[in-house]
């Protein structure tokens, strides 16, 4: 038998990541930890083998590591709350102290204003607001009103606290919140409804509505749309799911879709597919409207619209 098999790994330590000086005063030696029982996550950090590698095993290691005040923060935070805006490493945390980190995975921040941490999954997290400020200089435009929509939805602030918090504060990160905040729209549903709507709004394109009913002419309900042109009876929806739906679905969205063109209605479906061309998904669109009665002008691609969707 060899050394490594002849301890039993006390309890608490079988339920995520710990210290090396926890596990030696539970009476577990140092050298069993770099058996194959357990994985060396950092530097003085371990956790069994076979333990779930996600995000929140890093996290938790993470935090073992850092001063006692440190919460996850900026595009990490965005993370937890849902959404990819940004690569997932290093792990960026926020501080009041001023202590530094040599370890090369995670990013300390140090901050003057108040950190009032939210719990999610046991994890204190920067809250819904100061994220949003948080990671405005970090990412880009349309990640970012992403992230604001996406929070919007989720229920995780309101449009109203996010300006009230952006006109309060004097962090990094305010003047481009509030700058942004007229190109936000409540009730949108997705992350990819965002993308095809500022698509369209940066293309000079007029902007449909968000997530509204559409009736009948007697006042029938038909559907209900993404992005909505009732102007001219012009229906917009991403469809990200088109491979995964069963029968049922399929069937159930055939008949919405000829209830709609029944009334006269031109739906333009957009997938994952077809963003692989964005300039193509708005010619589109404008090709439908101009079809319609719209006599604007064509869309503008410009060089910050090319950028920004490339």
């Amino acid at each position: 038998m060899t050394v490594d098999v002849m301890y039993a790994i006390p309890p608490h330590l079988l339920d995520g990541p710990f210290r090396v000086a926890d596990a030696v005063g539970s009476g577990l030696p140092e050298d069993v930890l770099r058996g194959a029982r357990f994985t060396r996550l950092l530097r003085g950090v371990y956790v069994r083998a076979g333990h779930p590698m996600n995000l929140p095993t890093w996290l938790r290691a993470a935090l073992l590591v850092l001063p006692a005040d440190a919460v996850v923060s900026h595009v990490t935070a965005m993370h937890l709350y849902g959404l990819d805006v940004g690569p997932a490493w290093p792990l960026h945390f926020s501080t009041n102290g001023s202590t530094h980190t040599r370890h090369q995975q995670l990013r300390l921040h140090r901050r003057k204003g108040r950190l009032t941490p939210h719990d999610i999954r046991g994890l204190p997290v920067t809250g819904p607001d100061r994220t949003l400020v948080d990671i405005a200089t970090k990412v880009g435009l349309v990640e970012l009103i992403q992230a604001i929509e996406w929070m919007l939805h989720q229920r995780l602030t309101t449009l109203d606290e996010l300006v009230s918090y952006a006109h309060a504060r004097h962090l990094d990160g305010v003047r481009r919140v509030r700058r942004l905040l007229p190109l936000v729209r409540v009730g949108v549903e997705s992350p990819l409804e965002t993308v095809v709507r500022l698509m369209i709004v940066f293309a000079r394109l007029p902007e449909p509505e968000c997530n509204v009913q559409i009736r009948s002419t007697d006042g029938r309900f038909l559907a209900r749309g993404d992005l909505v042109y009732l102007r001219w009876k012009v229906l917009v929806e991403y469809d990200g799911w088109q491979h995964e739906r069963d029968g049922g679905q399929r069937q159930h969205d055939r008949e919405r879709r000829e209830r709609l063109e029944a009334e006269g209605w031109r739906v333009i479906v957009v997938t994952a597919e077809d963003l692989k061309d964005k300039a193509e998904v708005v010619r589109r669109i404008h090709a439908a409207l101009a079809q319609r009665g719209y006599a604007g002008s064509a869309p503008v691609l410009s060089i910050m619209w090319t950028r920004w969707f490339a």
